[in-house]
């Protein structure tokens, strides 16, 4: 059992404020070894040392411990999180393709390969199917792997992005985000003159618009 002064008794208190355990074990180790982890100070103290030269020790560690706490903290939360996507993505999920459910699951990553090569054997088709209907034309087309957005339109560069994750609905929801960002080479905000050319292009687009709306993603 730790002899406890009045010194360490106030490093205790000091760091249980930040909510953090000191954590004393008497080893056969030459130096003092101070580990920080998340709530947690781990001392290793050598055998010799006494209380009072102990409780300095860790007294004149106890600023830098509450002052690393929270990057501490903060670098534990990450690396947790990379390990749950990281074995969310090994596992097999429900494949949804063009708006139908498979009979075959697939990992996280392996799904959005998929996406992406579906997506890429389409887009060339779709586009010269609508640029000539909207009256616009794009000057390049590309894929991302966009969580909030289905689709977006630098209207300088004329460069379209289209959503890796369309292909789990169906084909239309993917014509709707080409007219969609065509459009916007018209009109470059949302504005009542921008949604006339759309339905004037895709008069049921409204349709398609609904069946994105609320699935996580939004258009530019």
């Amino acid at each position: 059992m730790i002899d406890t002064t009045p010194l360490l008794q106030s490093a205790i208190e000091r760091l249980a404020a930040a909510k953090i355990e000191l954590q004393i074990s008497k080893k056969r180790v030459k130096n003092i070894n101070f580990r920080l982890k998340p709530n947690l100070l781990t001392v290793s103290v050598p055998t010799s040392i006494n209380a009072m030269q102990m409780a300095q020790f860790i007294d004149k560690r106890v600023s830098w411990a509450l002052a690393h706490h929270q990057q501490v903290l903060e670098n534990y939360q990450r690396k947790q999180k990379q390990h749950l996507q990281s074995n969310l993505a090994k596992t097999d999920e429900p494949l949804w393709l063009w708006g139908e459910q498979q009979t075959f699951t697939l990992n996280h990553d392996k799904k959005i390969a998929l996406y992406r090569q579906q997506l890429s054997q389409v887009m060339p088709a779709l586009f010269e199917k609508w640029q000539p209907i909207v009256g616009a034309q794009a000057t390049e087309t590309r894929i991302k792997k966009m969580h909030t957005r289905w689709g977006s339109c630098n209207t300088r560069a004329r460069r379209i992005w289209l959503s890796v994750y369309l292909p789990a609905y169906p084909i239309e929801c993917t014509e709707y985000v080409i007219v969609h960002e065509l459009c916007h080479l018209h009109h470059a905000n949302h504005s009542p003159a921008f949604w006339q050319t759309v339905a004037t292009a895709m008069p049921e687009y409204k349709q398609w618009h609904d069946k994105l709306a609320g699935k996580g993603g939004k258009l530019d």
